[in-house]
């Protein structure tokens, strides 16, 4: 009965929602949305265009999605999964959707691909891509070179040794690769779709600096004096590690319960 109840609310909803978005054929939209739920009655993305939506939007329901060939969805990086789910569809060859992980930097951890929980009712589609990919990790930095020595001088002291380059940092980790859940019917051709879920590769490793050159030699009237010796180099860096892959789970099409 709560499911009888909650199928009746939801094609109210649906019936209720008349927002329309289209992307134009070769142009990016980037849809400002403040809620985590968006219900769309009809969304079309146009040949070679792209629609980008927030890493707050947590879920789309859309009555009619169309995607033209080579058209994309992007869903910005998050720690929160998203949902998307399709009542009717048409989906041409080459269209993309991306949950796709954020690369980091010196300052930021790489991010995972986001998990996508995937539900396709009645969709048509030969050739979709689904890509769930984790970020890079950061390269690490590089070491200083170290600073020459100075020259001594004819009447006074011996030329300075140079200093010792610095050690490099490590890569930083790739993030993983996000969790894909599939909802279809029984018939759906599994040929129709390809997913990437490796995680991101692990950040190179830094260099190591040089060691300064020695103070020089000079060469003076009665003697001589000593040069000073170069500086060693510093440790090079180790490489990051990749991050795990994710994982994909196929699950048969069943009423939505609460």
């Amino acid at each position: 009965m709560r499911n009888l109840c909650w199928l009746a609310l939801l094609s109210c909803s649906w019936a209720l929602a008349d927002t329309q978005v289209k992307v134009e054929a070769n142009t990016l939209l980037r849809l400002p949305v403040s809620g985590a739920t968006l219900v769309l009655a009809r969304l079309e993305v146009a040949e070679h265009a792209t629609l980008l939506l927030p890493a707050n939007l947590n879920e789309l329901r859309v009555t009619e999605l169309l995607l033209g060939r080579d058209a994309h969805i992007g869903i910005a990086p998050s720690t929160q999964g998203f949902r998307l789910v399709v009542l009717h569809g048409d989906l041409a060859a080459g269209s993309h959707i991306s949950t796709r992980g954020a690369a980091g930097s010196s300052k930021k951890p790489a991010l995972a691909g986001r998990d996508l929980n995937l539900r396709l009712e009645n969709v048509r589609l030969s050739d979709l891509t689904v890509d769930l990919r984790g970020g890079a990790g950061a390269a690490g930095q590089h070491g200083q070179n170290g600073l020459a020595g100075e020259a001594g001088g004819c009447l006074w002291g011996q030329a300075s040794d140079g200093e010792n380059g610095q050690s490099a940092g490590n890569g930083q980790p790739g993030a993983a690769g996000g969790q894909l859940r599939l909802e279809v019917p029984a018939d759906f051709d599994p040929q129709a779709l390809k997913y990437s879920l490796q995680g991101g590769a692990g950040g190179a490793a830094g260099a190591a600096g040089q060691g300064g050159r020695g103070g020089a030699v000079n060469n003076c009237l009665l003697y001589d004096t000593v040069g000073g010796n170069a500086g060693q180099t510093g440790a090079a860096g180790k490489a990051g590690s990749s991050g795990p892959d994710g994982s994909f789970k196929r699950v048969p099409l069943t009423p939505i319960s609460l």
